[in-house]
């Protein structure tokens, strides 16, 4: 069964392009918030409503609640090219179910598109295999930059997602928070740093980006339950013991 989408935008030629770019859909196009919600409120097979942030008239945001309330059934992606971090927070708070920056690329939307649908399809199966890949990849992704400053925001633009949607599934996925995560990880290379290399505390404390050796040494301490210094000795006093 096709999936019907409802596009407010006041750009005919993107929704022309849009059209193009998704064909697989039907869609019905709206230019204003108000159309958009004066066909909402009628009957309708809307699953999906996609609409711009900025437009004459009611603009997005302010009507996101409404269209929410007219078809509290379908799902709702925001679009916008003014992607600031207050944007988007507005909108998922809104309840929308994620957003897409324009100009978009049609097979980063798509992804968002699908995931969007699958999820208010009450499709779980799907929705579970969908987010429980995007957990694997931002897992892959952190442990490759652990040596950097990952912010969830940097996580979820790994996998497409929005970071409000990232943070639950990877709670749900993964058994412990994302911050938690990457945490876990710097103290996991900080132990092979000390288990491999000669190089000072000082030095692994830097190299995993404290801002200083007494925050690294109190956060290794809490999740490995001895300080950099006891668990380098353990090694190093067992290997003696094995010389004996």
């Amino acid at each position: 069964m096709t999936d019907n989408l409802l596009l407010v935008d006041d750009d005919k030629e993107f929704r022309s392009e849009f059209r193009d770019c998704f064909g697989e859909y039907d869609i019905t196009e709206a230019s204003t918030a108000e159309e958009a919600l004066a066909l909402l409120k009628k009957p309708n097979k809307i699953d999906l409503v996609l609409m711009d942030v900025k437009m004459p008239g009611m603009g997005g945001l302010k009507a996101l609640r409404l269209v929410k309330a007219a078809a509290p059934s379908a799902a709702v992606i925001i679009m916008t090219g003014f992607s600031s971090k207050e944007v988007v927070l507005e909108a998922l708070r809104g309840e929308a179910s994620n957003y897409i920056e324009k100009p978009f690329d049609v097979e980063k939307a798509r992804a968002i598109i699908e995931s969007a649908l699958a999820r208010n399809r009450g499709e779980e199966e799907a929705a579970l295999t969908d987010g429980r890949g995007k957990v694997e990849k931002v897992k892959n992704f952190v442990r490759r930059n652990c040596l950097k400053k990952v912010r969830l925001r940097d996580a979820a633009d790994a996998v497409y997602i929005s970071p409000k949607h990232l943070s639950r599934i990877f709670k749900a996925y993964a058994g412990i928070g994302f911050n938690q995560y990457y945490l876990k990880c710097k103290i996991e290379k900080a132990k092979e740093i000390l288990a491999g290399t000669g190089y000072s505390v000082d030095h692994v404390s830097q190299k995993l980006g404290y801002a200083n050796t007494e925050s690294f040494i109190r956060q290794f301490k809490k999740m490995a339950g001895k300080t950099p210094a006891s668990f380098r000795g353990k090694p190093a006093a067992a290997a003696r013991n094995r010389r004996k």
